[in-house]
Parts: structure tokens; sequence; C-alpha cells
């Protein structure tokens, strides 16, 4: 299992002096939605030049039409980063024809489907899809894997299933956790890293146990030690 430390502070610089306190941990780390449209390539750049070993997920998930998909997925090709993911609820054309797009390229970076988001209760994820969240889950994770996928994204409720119903390889990664029993925020199925190392979770993301810490280094260490 391994530690991806979620850069979602206010501001460029204050996610840069994260990166500077945490940069001699073999971590990985996730730019979101908000960090990435404000700040743009060039702090995907900066982020190396503080340690050039540093893997990024960079977390858009995508979802939008097939070949506008396929067409976001080379650019981010392009920006050098690890891992990205994308959302299963596009459909299996969707996934399948970003994967057959990035097939051309030598090597690639891991591309994750999201399933259900940690922030929908069972009642609301209801609403929307009309099943429940572990049926959906298994679902999405069949789909992602045949189509090319190399795993998912879910909570770490989810991960033993989505592992039983494809295979231990395909991969979860699942946001939300909070290491040491934290405040929940606004995730509605939150784990801490113990359950989450027992469901055969591949990546952990941690965010605000780690940012919004006095020493986000120690907790860092202290996270590694249990994994």
């Amino acid at each position: 299992m391994q530690l991806c430390v979620a850069l979602d502070l206010p501001t460029k610089e204050e996610n840069l002096e994260l990166v500077k306190k945490i940069k001699k941990y073999d971590v990985w780390l996730k730019v979101g939605l908000r960090s990435y449209i404000r700040d743009g390539e060039n702090f995907l750049v900066q982020i190396k030049k503080i340690n050039p070993d540093f893997k990024i997920f960079l977390d858009l998930k995508l979802y939008d039409i097939p070949n506008t998909m396929a067409d976001a997925a080379e650019s981010i090709v392009g920006l050098g980063v690890d891992m990205f993911n994308i959302h299963a609820s596009a459909g299996k054309r969707a996934m399948s024809e970003v994967m057959k797009r990035l097939s051309k390229y030598e090597t690639r970076p891991i591309v994750l489907a999201v399933t259900a988001l940690t922030s929908f209760s069972e009642d609301e994820f209801l609403e929307v899809y009309e099943k429940d969240i572990a049926f959906k889950a298994d679902q999405f994770a069949k789909d992602a894997m045949s189509s090319g996928l190399d795993g998912v994204v879910c909570s770490a409720f989810e991960s033993t299933s989505i592992k039983s119903a494809t295979t231990k390889e395909f991969m979860t990664l699942t946001p939300g956790i909070r290491p040491f029993g934290e405040d929940a925020g606004d995730q509605q199925r939150v784990a801490n890293v113990a359950y989450a190392k027992n469901a055969m979770v591949d990546f952990i993301v941690v965010g605000r146990p780690i940012y919004q810490a006095s020493n986000p280094s120690e907790v860092v260490e202290r996270i590694i030690k249990g994994l």
C-alpha cells in the first residue's frame, strides 16, 4: 500500500511549502481539480524541481464524450504525470477509447476509473444511480477492467469486493482516509489506515490530516510506518 498526499491547500505557495516539508519521503502527490485549474502545468514542474522522484496523481476525473476524453487523456500523457483518473459512469465505450488511444505510447500513466465518490451517502447514491453503492462499484470495476484500465477509485469499504469481482492485481485507490480517526469533514465513507490495509487497498489518499497538522512531516512518517 502506498501513501498519496493530497495537495488541496488554498494557494500554490502553501502547497509547495507542504511539498518541501515532506520531500524526503517516498510518497505520491495528488493534484486535484482546483489546484490544476488555478496553477496549471507549471505547478507540476515546480513539484518535480523540489524532488524529481515524486510521483504525481492528476485527479481531474474526466467525464465527457468518448473522443473528448481520449483527446484529454493524450494531453495528460504529455504532462508527464504518473497516474490520472476518469469516470466509470462515462461508460465502457469511453473507457475503451481512452485506453485504445493510450496504447500507442511506449509508456503511459496508470489509469483509474472513479466508481462512487466517497462524498456520497447511500441514499444520495441511490437517487442518482438507482442501485446501491456496493453493487455499482463492483459493476463499474468489472467494466473498467474489461476496458483495459489499471484500477478504480473507491472507498475502502468497496475494495475487498472489487478485488473479488476483478483480480487482486486490479488496483484500488481510496480517498478520504482518516488515518488516526480524524473528523470526516465532507466525506461520508471514510476509513483508517488499518482498515484500508486489510481491504487490500493499493493507494490511500490523505489530505487534511496531513496538511492541517502542525507538523505534516511527522504525520506522514506515522502513516508510512502503518502501511
